[in-house]
């Protein structure tokens, strides 16, 4: 873990004191959290800069969530491309995804607050899943929201989470997605904001939390960092990661920003936020998001229940505005492509929200023979594969000849 708690001097530092990184970011939310918020970023300070906190969450993330991440090299699939690709195995981590690295840190952050309830969002579940797991392990209620058309796709994450004791909500407002789940989530942590930590699971939301989640998440880029110094003896060429709210690649970015590595994070294309989008204010936050000519926001689209969100984290807002990463987008048709393309060399089934990150490398590749890569495998893809036989075998005929 960096020894640095703050970074001061890193491009990725501490937030200003009103939260802005750059234009964005900052603490929009109804005057009833405002409490809450300042409880939290106190809280939060004095937990990061305490080593006796830090020392028992690397406890927790070695001893129980299996950290380190291994870095794995792909070697057919680099064969295939032209270009050396690693990855980071966020998919091996205890419940199948990045998600626990923060979950763990929002737990214990809570317990030491004397909180007794989580209150979390999910799209594809892995989040809920990792705060169900957090909850029973620290001994705390939960209650996870999650639209229902998330529910309905991704059925085995809902029964896993009922299984580890949380309450799951479906949202059936709005699009139903994962926007109308944050939604609810604030709505309850408004209500029951006494003995309850709204565990948010991504790096968005009002300030603290897109510093909170990346500094939870900075583990990834710390470790693939040191890892790929090991195994080649430099800085890779660039680092490619998903991005949805975009927790998983900020946490990446964090091992990388200062150095000469290209920062890319990969949108799916009917939820470009950043590429698409335009600044303003949603769930607390300024950051670019898809709106109308009138101002409201609207609805993205994607393959992936995870990344199905309008907006995006602040922090990555400000990498892009600053030329310092950049985030081009991915069809689903694509998607679909990597997803089998990594399964068939690698024997790696990625999550969908991992494979966005491997189709923008495939479709790429030629413009980047010879070099070095890192993509972050924020999930596996357990979850998806009854989704994808619907999808590649629409006829039920698991492919038997």
């Amino acid at each position: 873990m960096n020894t640095d708690p703050f970074d001061a001097n890193s491009l990725m530092s501490r937030p200003s004191e009103s939260g802005r990184f750059g234009e964005f970011g900052g603490r929009f939310v109804p005057e009833t959290l405002i409490p809450a918020c300042y409880e939290l970023e106190q809280a939060f300070t004095s937990a990061w800069t305490d080593a006796g906190f830090r020392d028992e969450l690397a406890t927790i993330l070695r001893d129980y969530a299996g950290r380190p991440s291994l870095l794995t090299e792909c070697f057919r699939l680099s064969e295939e491309l032209g270009v050396r690709v690693f990855l980071k195995r966020e998919d091996l981590n205890h419940t199948g995804s990045h998600k626990i690295n923060n979950v763990l840190g929002q737990a214990l952050l809570a317990k030491r607050m004397g909180k007794t309830r989580l209150v979390a969002e999910t799209g594809a579940g892995q989040h809920g899943v990792a705060s169900a797991t957090a909850a029973a392990l620290l001994g705390l209620e939960c209650k996870v929201y999650m639209g229902a058309v998330d529910v309905e796709r991704q059925a085995l994450n809902v029964f896993r989470m009922s299984l580890l004791g949380a309450e799951v909500e479906a949202v059936e407002s709005g699009s139903r997605t994962l926007k109308d789940a944050v939604n609810e989530a604030l709505r309850d942590w408004v209500a029951t904001v006494g003995h309850t930590h709204y565990c948010l699971g991504s790096v968005m939301g009002p300030h603290p939390y897109p510093w909170m989640v990346r500094q939870f998440h900075r583990v990834i880029g710390d470790e693939a960092r040191d890892q790929i110094r090991a195994a080649t003896g430099a800085d890779p060429d660039l680092v490619v990661a998903c991005v949805g709210g975009g927790s998983n690649a900020i946490g990446l970015f964090s091992g990388f920003v200062d150095t000469e590595a290209r920062l890319v994070g990969v949108e799916p294309a009917g939820g470009a936020a950043i590429r698409h989008g335009v600044a303003g204010v949603v769930h607390g936050m300024r950051s670019y998001l898809m709106q109308d000519e009138f101002g409201q926001v609207e609805e993205a689209l994607s393959i992936s229940a995870g990344l199905d969100y309008p907006g995006v984290g602040p922090e990555h807002s400000y990498l892009a505005s600053i030329g310092r990463a950049e985030y081009p987008n991915v069809t689903d048709a694509e998607v679909i492509e990597a997803f089998q393309l990594l399964s068939r060399t690698e024997g790696i089934i990625p999550a969908l929200e991992s494979a966005h990150a491997i189709a923008w490398l495939a479709r790429e590749a030629h413009t980047l023979q010879g070099q070095t890569v890192i993509v972050n495998l924020s999930g596996r893809g357990d979850k998806d594969v009854a989704q994808m036989m619907d999808i590649l075998e629409p006829d039920g005929s698991g492919g038997a000849a």
